[in-house]
């Protein structure tokens, strides 16, 4: 029999942080400097000015595979552009405390895995410089956005050939739409999700959803039960959404998303945890785009909380939160 609790006040726990391992709180890094300004950063050091750190991984957006200026762009420069150079030092003081640094490859701008998907001289042509510049930056994982058609032959090769060159340990990551993980559900990237995750799905160590724009709605917990329910396993899938509403459609304020997150906690424990795109401008004070995750990080952890004390003091059944 299932007992229904009330909805909780998010600040009765809030004395006590999230750990960083307790459920991923992913933020997305593409506006780098204000105004596009090359000498205007936008720093990622406020993220680790708290203990315990609240954001478990930063994926710096968007690396473009491209025919000329070495092959690789960081949106419009190369990665080596001096404009970037305040983003690899904030990078490397992030991984000096536990933070997971990686770099998401793709999104809305198509050409990076039409070119890593041609035949073998050809995968080897781009991915060259792809391999050299993780080494570089060190970093530690890769986030495959594919918003465009892809074979699935192509993203396993390429899946396969960087934890060949890196090792196990290298994280890789997926964005795609939410609906891509139900079956029959809309899917920009070409393979199916589902195929995937059968053959490689020991290779990949998350999916970062995208519930906004029309593809899941994140102001419920309907559409991410639906995934689950289609098979993928919680752990894996976190719920990306849009931090601030000029960022795109799909916003959901936090009062709702504290509700959905207490939800998804309680009937998913090993909830894969969230992501948010992006950074720079994110609520509740776009002015100080690091408390975004300090909220994520506080309420996933307030619930998981709230959760293990109920169950002992012997609330064993079905908890539904009202």
């Amino acid at each position: 029999m299932a007992r229904l609790m009330p909805l909780l006040v998010p600040t009765a726990c809030s004395a006590a942080p999230a750990a960083a391992n307790d459920h991923r709180v992913v933020v997305y890094y593409q506006t780098t400097n204000f105004n596009n300004s090359a000498t205007s950063h936008i720093s990622l050091l406020p993220l680790i000015n708290t203990s315990p750190v609240p954001v478990t991984h930063v994926l710096i957006a968007a690396i473009h595979v491209i025919d000329d200026d070495g092959g690789i762009h960081l949106n419009d420069y190369p990665p080596d552009n001096e404009r970037f150079d305040q983003v690899w030092s904030d990078a490397a003081q992030l991984q000096a405390k536990g933070v997971t640094v990686m770099a998401m490859v793709g999104g809305a701008a198509a050409g990076s895995f039409r070119r890593l998907d041609g035949d073998d001289a050809s995968f080897e042509k781009y991915y060259g410089p792809l391999h050299d510049m993780i080494g570089t930056y060190n970093l530690q994982g890769l986030d495959l956005d594919v918003e465009e058609s892809m074979s699935l032959n192509g993203v396993i090769r390429l899946i396969d050939r960087l934890k060949k060159d890196f090792g196990d340990g290298f994280i890789i990551s997926l964005a795609p739409v939410a609906s891509a993980l139900t079956e029959g559900g809309g899917n920009l990237s070409g393979f199916n999700y589902f195929d995937l995750e059968k053959q490689r799905g020991s290779s990949i160590s998350f999916y970062n959803g995208q519930f906004y724009y029309g593809w899941g709605d994140a102001s419920s917990a309907s559409d991410y039960e639906s995934i689950i329910d289609d098979g993928f396993p919680a752990n894996k899938v976190v719920m990306g959404l849009v931090t601030n509403p000029a960022n795109g459609g799909g916003y959901v304020d936090l009062n709702t998303q504290a509700t959905v997150l207490q939800e998804l906690t309680s009937e998913n424990p090993n909830f894969g945890g969230v992501a948010g795109w992006e950074y720079f401008n994110s609520l509740p004070d776009s002015n100080s785009p690091w408390e975004w995750a300090q909220w994520m990080a506080e309420h996933v952890r307030c619930f998981l909380e709230l959760d293990h004390m109920l169950v002992k003091a012997g609330y064993n059944e079905d908890i539904h939160w009202i």
